[in-house]
């Protein structure tokens, strides 16, 4: 069955049209490493990719038919696959495969996660950090299934405000724990290369769950943990 997240994410007019070519829209995982994709160059999906950019770079005045542009098309096409290949993993999946039975009961950190993903209103990039802990209540997971299920959702066209919840939801709703609590510290280059031109400016964005609510001793030993 399909997690909610699978659901609520809208694939672009040309990926959806060719959805029965796909092999597979969950991942496999069996070890703390390992991550199993669907083909990410389905040739009909590729090809509606690459008429898209073409449309655009004759859109900007570009002359297609010169020398650097040849492939360029097909190598755009290719890398927005990988950069959206999110929509295609399921999260609640990848943690349910690595779940463990273990009585403890103190924080569990995985900070410093690098995060890429492009924002939904301009597709230009934004990259930062993301901490992410947990409290178990009977059940550990995989430390390196946080960040991948941080990458899963970075994967996809997001707003930093959504990207945050979203991981802590999925959290909550495979382990759930006594609270989890996610900070995200990123970069928009919507505000760099355009617009306001801020070349400095960081966004934080935190959610939070359970005990990282209703414990400001926890909420603070989560805060102070992310920043030493």
């Amino acid at each position: 069955m399909k997690s909610k997240y699978m659901k609520q994410e809208k694939m672009p007019s040309v990926i959806s049209a060719s959805n029965a070519l796909l092999s597979g829209r969950g991942s496999c995982c069996d070890d703390d490493d390992c991550l199993i994709e669907p083909s990410e160059n389905n040739p009909l999906i590729i090809s509606g990719l690459s008429d898209a950019v073409s449309a655009m770079l004759e859109g900007i005045g570009e002359d297609t038919g010169r020398e650097g542009l040849l492939k360029t098309p097909d190598r755009v096409a290719k890398s927005l696959r990988f950069l959206t290949k999110g929509y295609r993993q399921d999260p609640e999946e990848l943690l349910k495969n690595a779940l463990f039975t273990e009585s403890y009961d103190e924080m569990v950190l995985v900070k410093n996660i690098d995060i890429f993903s492009m924002c939904e209103h301009h597709m230009l990039p934004f990259f930062g950090k993301a901490h992410v802990a947990y409290i178990p209540d009977g059940k550990i997971v995989g430390l390196s299934k946080l960040a991948r299920v941080v990458e899963v959702f970075a994967r996809r066209l997001q707003v930093q405000e959504r990207l945050t919840q979203q991981i802590r939801d999925a959290i909550q709703n495979v382990l759930n724990p006594k609270g989890v609590g996610v900070v995200i510290e990123a970069r928009h280059m919507c505000m760099v290369m355009r617009g306001v031109e801020k070349l400095n400016s960081i966004t934080t964005t935190s959610a939070m769950a359970g005990q990282f609510i209703s414990s400001q001793s926890t909420r603070n030993e989560f805060l102070r943990l992310i920043k030493t």
